[in-house]
């Protein structure tokens, strides 16, 4: 099976089943997502002349805002069978100049078709741009699988949001004040 049949035919429509009565959150696939916003010259009224280059993603989860704004909050990479150097490290990249344009953008890889084996210890390595990484046994998750994916993906938007309210509320008097902010590392067997 091709990785992006694996993605249309089985993720993608469990995921859009999953928020199907969500009228704020969608799901898509192949859909572009800019990764470089450039001013290539400026005038005196406006930004002159910009280029905006963009990937297209495996899977992306977005808010509606309106009937003509949305803005991404999830993006999930999907490989079926192995994971490579490369591929590691590539997606890792393009993870990172993704937030670079969307700083509160979540970020993750899914494997599919992994069998017995577990998460690549190249992916720890090299896939630091990553909020998260999942393995599955099958191209087909199993119950536990796809609850621990949709648990995963639940977290993932109240971060972008909160990650959203932190940046671009800083400034605000009424905002929320922390204190302190704690990273975690929560590892599933």
């Amino acid at each position: 099976m091709k990785e992006t049949k694996w993605i249309n035919e089985i993720i993608l429509s469990r995921l859009q089943d999953k928020f199907k009565n969500n009228n704020y959150i969608f799901v898509d696939d192949q859909k572009k997502l800019p990764y470089a916003f450039e001013v290539k010259s400026y005038n005196e009224k406006s930004h002159g002349k910009r280029n905006i280059n963009k990937y297209a993603t495996d899977l992306l989860i977005y808010e509606k805002l309106d009937e003509n704004n949305w803005k991404p909050r999830i993006v999930i990479e999907g490989k079926i069978n192995s994971v490579t150097t490369h591929d590691a490290i590539s997606y890792s990249k393009k993870a990172s100049s993704h937030k670079n344009v969307h700083p509160y953008l979540r970020y993750g890889i899914l494997i599919g078709n992994r069998k017995h084996y577990p998460l690549p210890g190249r992916l720890f390595r090299h896939g630091e741009n990553f909020d998260f990484m999942i393995s599955l046994k099958k191209y087909e998750p199993s119950e536990e699988e796809w609850n621990n994916f949709i648990n995963i993906i639940e977290k993932e938007l109240k971060i972008s949001n909160k990650l959203e309210e932190m940046l671009y509320n800083s400034r605000s008097p009424y905002r929320k004040k922390y204190t302190s902010l704690h990273r975690q590392l929560i590892l599933k067997e």
